[in-house]
């Protein structure tokens, strides 16, 4: 494995100049390459790399495509690739493909997780045969690169590595199983730990991917890169979550009665704004009230949105203790429902979360109280006004979402202590 974590940020000439020298020293020497990268909505230096695999790499291989791994995000505008890809984009000799999750055509099975072997990653939450499917581009090229950033994430404990394969270009079952699975586990119990069952769920799918693989893991702070790893992709993404570990886990000296989460432009609907409460769940006390501050989303999800407004945010248990009314919705979308909301109880019939989540968005207030979260119009709060004000409780987060927050204690909500 090639690796660079200089302990500073690194400045983009060094960047280009190091991704161009670990792309040189790798094998790609075999015909066609394709290479599976993340959409708009992670942080990454997408044009850097676009650019170095052209310079370093194009030359070496008969073919070089590139597919957006969307998971069930919605597909990129040609005016979003460009900015997403930069300047040399489109390029004459480059195919850049878009992931169709819910189109069987564009998917291949590859295998099962047998209801054995899910039983036993799921340490008995689940006991159900997982269909394997995946996008049929990976078959139909020679050799892979997954690249993307390494972040401390909700479902599978850590973004990045064979998640780019699933859910990233996979079919629906693995998308609803491995996301449910994360919300049965609960966010503050996965987010932030390496090998959790939903990571061991993803290696044994990858497993029925034939296909050679390498990864080009990154580790960044804000828009700054403090590391890159290139080899064989479990190798290079472990590499890249130690670090992420090390630079993306915050660790709070208290718990804040009212936390202030500012969500980037990049999340452009409560779908993925959503990780401005993951990210922060763990620091909220017993009780307390986590705002999402997004003015700019007005819509819940273009693609779950209908399932959203049915069914609502609610706790874990709350959708648990009335499974048969709610298990033909589509498990991610219960799950992101429960990770939204957070932890709590649904006991003798009555809903009680552990924290309020309130939304300062474009959503209208008719809308946050029919998915049961709070509403505050976002015109009427300044952020200005809560910032430096920890010593009273109160938490101001900008660009929230990737930076995970724990207690330095090391204390976590849990459900069984509610």
């Amino acid at each position: 494995m090639l690796g660079f974590a200089p302990g500073r940020p690194i400045p983009e000439p060094e960047l280009r100049t190091k991704l161009q020298e670990f792309l040189s020293q790798t094998d790609f020497t075999r015909d066609r390459l394709l290479v599976i990268v993340p959409d708009d909505t992670r942080t990454l230096p997408m044009p850097v790399i676009y650019e170095a695999l052209i310079e370093a790499v194009l030359p070496r291989v008969k073919e070089l495509a590139f597919l957006v791994a969307l998971g069930t995000h919605p597909p990129l505008s040609e005016a979003q690739l460009s900015r997403h890809f930069g300047p040399r984009f489109p390029h004459p000799r480059v195919r850049v493909y878009q992931h169709a999750w819910a189109d069987p055509q564009a998917l291949v099975r590859v295998g099962e997780i047998s209801r054995d072997r899910m039983a036993q990653i799921s340490r008995g939450l689940l006991a159900l045969e997982v269909a394997v499917e995946v996008n049929r581009l990976a078959l139909a090229y020679d050799q892979i690169l997954l690249v993307g950033p390494v972040f401390p994430h909700e479902v599978v404990g850590f973004s990045g590595g064979h998640k780019y394969l699933f859910p990233g270009i996979s079919g629906p079952t693995m998308v609803n199983v491995s996301h449910w699975l994360g919300a049965l586990i609960t966010n503050p119990k996965v987010n932030g730990h390496k090998w959790t069952p939903v990571r061991e769920m993803i290696e044994e799918a990858a497993r029925c991917v034939p296909t050679p693989r390498l990864g080009l893991s990154l580790v960044l702070r804000g828009h700054e890169v403090l590391g890159l790893f290139l080899g064989e992709v479990v190798e290079a993404w472990e590499a890249a979550a130690d670090l992420s570990a090390k630079v993306n886990i915050v660790w709070a000296p208290r718990a804040y009665d009212f936390v202030l989460s500012l969500a980037p432009p990049m999340y452009r609907e409560l779908w993925l704004a959503g990780k401005c409460m993951y990210k922060l769940e763990p620091v909220v006390a017993d009780g307390g009230t986590l705002v999402i501050y997004a003015p700019h989303i007005r819509e819940i999800s273009p693609t779950h949105g209908e399932w959203l407004l049915q069914v609502g945010y609610h706790v874990r248990d709350f959708f648990l203790a009335q499974w048969e009314k709610y298990k033909h919705v589509p498990w991610a979308v219960l799950a992101h429902a429960t990770h939204v909301k957070g932890i709590g109880t649904f006991r003798a019939g009555v809903e009680r979360p552990r924290i309020q989540v309130i939304l300062a968005t474009g959503i209208p207030e008719e809308v946050c109280r029919r998915i049961n979260l709070g509403y505050h119009d976002p015109r009427t709060l300044n952020p200005e006004a809560f910032r430096g004000r920890e010593a009273e409780g109160i938490l101001v987060v900008p660009n929230a979402g990737e930076q995970l927050w724990r207690l330095a204690d090391g204390t976590v909500p849990d459900i069984d202590r509610l």
